[in-house]
């Protein structure tokens, strides 16, 4: 498995945490997909507390999903 992070992005009403967004190549095993990884750690130093994966397939949904969250939530 390999990783490319594209951003990181600061996490409001941390000190130092960050959300990153990065591709993960044959996180499977080898033949298997890349995908999106969202990680979000409290303290960058620390690592990362969480983590999702989201098929790339998946993605505009999920970004339709999100900016209906954003447009619903301001």
């Amino acid at each position: 498995m390999s990783k490319k992070i594209f951003k990181t992005i600061e996490l409001h009403g941390s000190k130092s945490g960050e959300i990153s967004l990065c591709n993960l190549s044959n996180p499977y095993g080898i033949g298997s997909s890349d995908i999106l990884s969202i990680g979000v750690a409290l303290k960058k130093e620390s690592g990362i507390d969480w983590k999702v994966h989201i098929p790339y397939e998946n993605l505009k949904d999920l970004i339709t999903a999100l900016q209906e969250i954003e447009k619903n939530n301001t």
